[in-house]
C-alpha cells in the first residue's frame, strides 16, 4: 500500500467519471497521502487488504458457524 500520486489518481478519477486536471490530482494526493503513511505499518497484514470483495462471503460465513 503506497501513497497515491497525482499520476495515478487521474486515471482512476476518469475511469469513475470525474476527470480531473493536474492541480486537483495533486490536492488529492495531498489530501490522502497522509491515511496511507500512517497505515504503511500495518499493509499487508490486514485479513482484506487484498481482496475487499471477499468481506461479504467472510461475515456470512462467520454467522452460519
Amino acid at each position: 500500500m503506497t501513497r497515491p500520486t497525482p499520476k495515478e489518481i487521474k486515471p482512476i478519477a476518469q475511469v469513475s467519471g470525474i476527470p480531473v486536471d493536474d492541480e486537483i490530482a495533486t490536492r488529492i494526493s495531498n489530501s490522502i497521502g497522509p491515511a496511507f503513511e500512517g497505515f504503511a505499518a500495518i499493509a499487508g497484514t490486514l485479513p482484506f487488504d487484498l481482496e475487499p470483495a471477499s468481506y461479504v462471503v467472510a461475515q456470512v460465513a462467520k454467522v452460519s458457524k
